[in-house]
């Protein structure tokens, strides 16, 4: 799964990064159309129901846009956490900030989103939990989607967090979803009647992982950007993003129990911690 990650570049230097045009949003921009842009300050424990920046490709056929490129246009700002437009409580995003690859394409709140509104979250680090039991022994993190007795083991043990990658610290690029929802309550002439939001993507983790967490977030590599953001990807080149997460180019440092907590935030949540040997030294690659 992925519940927590650090994001501290700014719209520029996001913009250089993923190779996005300079774009100037105006007050008239219709929050009906296209997700809006905020800015966002440097956030090294990003949360569930947080604003993040997304990078999204051309809008679906149809939409103002129709002759853009495929690849990597748009900034953008989603709440972390899907809501369906079919929903009737926003507050159900804080149950959807994860959909699996194995799934997606087929579970009826994300697939719509899968097939024609697909995204990149930015991030320099995920943060992924190992736990510890009462006897000293490590053993790997689960979700409770794949772990029938996930909230009785994640009560009983700690948890030794963990900041994964890329070696040369380049952006990771979350594979995302995102969706629009209209607020019932709220007239849909108010730019507050609409909310979008967005999901990561996770698949079982690589060997490599497997040992902290048993899952862990696709990351798409620069080279699939463009067909994972294109509207009219197929199956099969989705299905092969989802399968490409770069691993042999993951770093990975243990870091403070400090991340722990979502009021504690700065850049020292990333500061590796000497590895503590539990159950065997921790040796990754």
């Amino acid at each position: 799964m992925c519940g927590r990650y650090a994001q501290s570049r700014n719209q520029h230097e996001l913009q250089l990064a993923f190779d996005l045009p300079e774009e100037t949003i105006t007050q008239e921009a219709d929050p009906r159309a296209w997700p809006p842009l905020h800015e966002l300050p440097p956030d090294y424990n990003v949360a569930p129901g947080k604003p993040v920046y997304a990078v999204l490709g051309p809008p679906p056929r149809g939409a103002d846009g129709d002759d853009e490129p495929a690849g990597p246009r748009h900034l953008r700002t989603l709440r972390w956490g899907l809501v369906p437009s079919w929903a009737k409580d926003r507050n159900v995003g804080y149950r959807m900030i994860n959909a699996r690859s194995e799934t997606v394409a087929d579970k009826p709140a994300f697939r719509a989103a899968f097939r024609r509104r697909r995204c990149l979250l930015p991030a320099d680090a995920y943060y992924e939990w190992q736990l510890v039991g009462a006897d000293g022994r490590a053993e790997a993190g689960t979700s409770p989607a794949t772990d029938p007795q996930h909230r009785k083991r994640k009560a009983r043990s700690a948890k030794k967090p963990f900041a994964v990658h890329y070696d040369d610290r380049e952006p990771l690029a979350l594979a995302g979803i995102f969706e629009r929802w209209r607020d019932p309550e709220v007239d849909g002439d108010d730019p507050a009647a609409w909310l979008w939001t967005c999901a990561v993507i996770t698949t079982e983790a690589a060997p490599a992982l497997a040992r902290i967490h048993d899952r862990m977030p696709v990351i798409v590599p620069r080279g699939d950007w463009t067909a994972w953001l294109d509207p009219d990807s197929g199956a099969d080149d989705l299905a092969h993003v989802m399968a490409a997460t770069p691993v042999d180019r993951f770093a990975v440092d243990e870091v403070s129990t400090d991340v722990n907590s979502i009021k504690n935030n700065g850049p020292g949540l990333l500061t590796p911690v000497p590895a503590t040997e539990v159950g065997g030294p921790d040796t990754l690659f």
